[in-house]
């Protein structure tokens, strides 16, 4: 019981911290908002089982004050697709939103924040429009960290999501980021499979053409053997064996000259006349 008050505590504890946090970037300005969504990001890109450097990228930060026009991450598909992801929308007015104590009060942050979110929209179309580095790109992701600030917005104007699709951008929350992530991450083992049966295939290829080349070059070196063994049939009956051979017609001279000291191999020598 002891353990478990201590975990929860732990527990508590961090989830007090994460909140002072969220509630810090949601006040701060716009730079520092940005900061909280490139690090929901984060989070999810390394939880989603795809690979950094391979099959995504996290964008570094320039550092500069100016907001940074370059996408926060790249998830990158097969067939050289990819997918475009921008954290930096504002959440300020959506902040004020929470905080307001007037029904008035809210109304005037939610207009705030549904504006602040069409404005952000443009400028991820003008963005894509005049210089993206990305050749055909189809759409860029605008990622809302926080699920509720799109759910408001919804709330309020329906139609947010039409006009995001007319302006090439797609709206994301973490929830549905992660189900595209992980769609993604299940194309690409998809993918590496296909790879590797295709490179099994073309090794087993190799290894077939290979088999039939030993089996052409043994038929072959079987002839030349064949070969070799009827040149020296015939050879060796020019010499010992055939009819007038080179051996009987040595045998015969050499009983016609003087007796020498060496003499021609007997039987058993492979020599011998016949």
């Amino acid at each position: 019981m002891t353990e478990q008050i201590r975990q929860l505590t732990n527990t508590s504890e961090r989830i007090t911290a994460e909140t002072s946090s969220l509630a810090r970037a949601l006040r701060g300005e716009a730079q520092g908002q940005g900061a909280w969504g490139e690090m929901i990001l984060t989070l999810l890109l390394e939880r989603s089982g795809l690979r950094e450097g391979e099959e995504y990228v996290i964008e570094a930060d320039d550092g500069g004050g100016a907001r940074n026009p370059h996408p926060d991450a790249v998830v990158n598909l097969p067939g050289g697709q990819h997918i475009v992801i921008d954290a930096k929308v504002p959440l300020g007015a959506f902040e004020a939103y929470l905080g307001a104590e007037t029904e008035d009060e809210r109304a005037a942050q939610l207009s705030r924040h549904l504006v602040s979110l069409r404005s952000h929209i443009r400028a991820l179309n003008a963005e894509e429009q005049r210089s993206n580095p990305i050749e055909k790109l189809d759409y860029v992701v605008m990622f809302v960290p926080v699920e509720g600030a799109l759910a408001l917005a919804l709330q309020r104007d329906a139609s947010i999501t039409g006009y995001a699709a007319e302006k090439h951008v797609a709206i994301a929350t973490p929830t549905t980021l992660m189900m595209a992530l992980r769609t993604a991450a299940n194309v690409w083992q998809v993918e590496r499979r296909n790879r590797n049966a295709e490179a099994i295939a073309e090794r087993v290829g190799r290894i077939y053409d290979k088999f039939v080349e030993f089996l052409e070059e043994m038929d072959d070196v079987g002839r030349r053997l064949e070969q070799a063994r009827t040149s020296y049939d015939r050879a060796r009956d020019k010499l010992s064996t055939g009819k007038s051979n080179l051996v009987r017609q040595v045998k015969r001279l050499g009983k016609l000259a003087p007796e020498r000291p060496k003499r021609l191999p007997g039987d058993g020598t492979g020599l011998t006349a016949e």
